[in-house]
């Protein structure tokens, strides 16, 4: 592999380095309660999952 003959300026770097941004997080609909929840998890307003109920949640009063 051939190596950089002379160093990469900083304007360079930094204009290959514009794709690296984070992501928003991917956000679906609970099909129960129509709050919004990640995808493929229980949600936490409900504590359904795939039309069961896997978690009892509290309710605040």
């Amino acid at each position: 592999m051939p190596a950089p003959k002379r160093r990469h300026s900083r304007a360079r770097s930094r204009k290959r380095r514009t794709f690296y941004k984070a992501q928003a997080p991917a956000v679906s609909v609970c099909p129960n309660c129509g709050q919004p929840k990640p995808p493929h998890r229980v949600c936490p307003h409900c504590g359904y999952y795939r039309d069961r109920v896997v978690l009892v949640v509290k309710t605040e009063v």
